[in-house]
């Protein structure tokens, strides 16, 4: 069965079908999926949706582009959430140069102290990094993270990188820009990698897979993301979504 290893169902964008949608999944051999957090608003939302379905659960942590919301308290809050036994994660959390803010700095230092919380309650990281490759790989070194394991979400730079990563033993979230056309640098990164440190996700209701492309996301699409790996990697569907799901298992560390 697919493991999802990242979407977002809190999302105003499943309002009007959202119940219908999540208890369709495990008839379409989903088997569980992780909803993440990223901002402020989002954090209790995600907890509310794990409770509500035995196959969901959820990672808390606050976007690089909310951090400016951050204070001591609310670190203790996002503390407190993270320990909910239906909580697996702390994320997504990391740098956005592209958007570029709030100013580097103070997404800097609340990437390194959602970091270090993690690493005090021994959960592992979901991690966004969007044009800022050396400084999330610097300060994931620095904070020694290989400690708690992550997974780079939405993975989106090159070999170089990707082998940095790999290296430190980490997993690579890839989603449905592995299915587009103009998608060639994340499918030379699936190529490099081991299938054993490659997850499956979607980040629905964002970029969702050939032939749907432009349409919301959901995790119904995540056969062709698999489907797309498997070409890539020379191996039959059921072996990538096998493989995945053993991943996505132990990065959760899931029993089963």
């Amino acid at each position: 069965m697919i493991f999802e290893t990242h979407a977002h169902y809190e999302d105003v964008a499943f309002d009007e079908d959202r119940r219908e949608l999540l208890e369709s999944l495990p008839k379409h051999n989903i088997e569980y999926v992780v909803n993440i957090s990223s901002g402020i608003k989002t954090v209790e939302k995600s907890i509310e949706l794990a409770e509500k379905y035995d196959y969901i659960y959820a990672s808390v942590g606050i976007h690089p582009g909310d951090t400016m919301l951050m204070n001591e308290e609310r670190l203790l809050w996002l503390k407190e959430k993270a320990n909910h036994p239906k909580v697996l994660a702390i994320g997504e959390i990391g740098l956005d140069y592209y958007w570029d803010t709030p100013e580097r700095e103070i997404q800097k230092d609340w990437f390194v102290r959602q970091m270090e919380m993690a690493k005090e309650i021994g959960k592992p990281l979901v991690i966004h990094s969007r044009d800022a490759a050396n400084d999330t790989f610097n300060l994931m070194k620095e904070t020694k993270t290989e400690e708690v394991g992550a997974v780079l979400h939405c993975f989106g730079y090159g070999v170089e990188q990707a082998r940095q990563y790999l290296n430190m033993g980490f997993y690579l979230g890839i989603g449905g820009v592995v299915t587009f056309t103009n998608g060639r640098k994340l499918k030379e990164v699936v190529a490099f990698s081991p299938l054993e440190q490659l997850v499956l996700e979607t980040d629905c209701p964002y970029l969702s897979p050939v032939p749907y492309r432009g349409k919301r996301n959901s995790s119904l699409y995540l056969p062709y993301i698999a489907q797309e790996i498997a070409k890539i990697k020379g191996v039959d569907y059921d072996t990538v979504v096998r493989i995945t799901n053993e991943n996505a298992k132990k990065f959760y560390k899931m029993k089963g």
